[in-house]
């Protein structure tokens, strides 16, 4: 489901100041990759670790958690300024991620590759564990597979975002 606010064509708050959007989005990379490459470091020493792999596990999930939080983030504003609609109810999740391997005729290209959005879904689905369930259930196998995925997932992903705020940047410049 979406917000009752229905995307007309090139959206007002778009067109009129895409480079502010931009911008942030270009903030967020490097906070991203900080806190992608922390995560992975925690997992890695927790591989290591003989006595204290839990606390290297829980930091890792913690921050893998904070990562894909702060995409939504983005995607978010996303959704707000550029769609004018943002997904309602149990699975706005998973909505607003597909959303953002769409794109919205008449207002924006897709955000991300669908490859990109399904290597994404189950970082959604492992953070959705880690926000409700207790640390010491953590799936390992689990973890292992959203961890191996980010050496190639994240310079794409990245890659992606910084494609789309070009975008953004070209529609500011196109509008003036």
């Amino acid at each position: 489901r979406y917000s009752a606010r229905a995307s007309r064509g090139r959206c007002r708050a778009l067109t009129a100041e895409p480079h502010r959007l931009a911008e942030r989005i270009r903030d967020e990379v490097p906070r991203l990759e900080r806190t992608i490459l922390r995560s992975q470091a925690r997992w890695e020493r927790a591989l290591r670790s003989t006595e204290d792999a839990d606390a290297f596990l829980d930091s890792a999930a913690l921050k893998l958690h904070g990562f894909y939080s702060a995409l939504e983030r983005i995607w978010e504003l996303v959704a707000t300024q550029v769609d004018e609609s943002l997904p309602v109810g149990d699975g706005w999740h998973i909505v607003l991620l597909r959303l953002m391997a769409a794109s919205v005729e008449g207002a924006r290209p897709a955000v991300i590759s669908e490859t990109t959005a399904a290597e994404l879904d189950e970082m959604r689905r492992f953070r959705h564990v880690v926000r409700n369930v207790y640390s010491d259930t953590l799936d390992r196998d689990r973890m292992r597979r959203v961890f191996g995925s980010i050496p190639q997932l994240w310079p794409r992903l990245k890659s992606e975002l910084l494609v789309f705020a070009d975008f953004l940047e070209a529609l500011d410049n196109s509008s003036t």
